[in-house]
């Protein structure tokens, strides 16, 4: 499957690209809503928290504002600390996901221009 065209290849139609950009969307959507049920199920289960708790911790974290409750349990702070690093990582390949089409879109734009 081939999902960017070539250095060789003309640049697709802005129709095509937006259903790129779109499509790339739905896997960073898809990404952090995948990284929400982990955060969600860890705080419900491992810091036992309530379902709209877990939720909100999840978010804030996952949204890079910060954990919302107070830990009691190591099993619980390990966790956040985990979830915490990870989702950094996310925002990153989130942002990635997101800016890739348009990125490749202008450097092949550039490279058409060359040729």
């Amino acid at each position: 499957m081939k999902v960017f065209e070539k250095k060789s290849d003309q640049l697709i139609s802005l129709n095509a690209f937006y259903k790129r950009q779109l499509l790339f969307f739905l896997y960073a959507f898809s990404l952090l809503m995948f990284s929400l049920l982990i955060g969600v199920l860890g705080y419900k289960f491992i810091a036992h928290l309530n379902w709209i708790d877990a939720l909100l911790n999840a978010s804030m974290l996952l949204g890079g504002m910060g954990p919302v409750d107070a830990l009691n349990s190591n099993a619980a702070k390990i966790f956040a600390s985990f979830y915490a690093i990870y989702s950094g990582l996310i925002a990153i390949a989130s942002f990635s996901l997101l800016a890739a089409p348009l990125f490749h879109r202008v450097f092949h734009h550039f490279h058409l221009i060359e040729d």
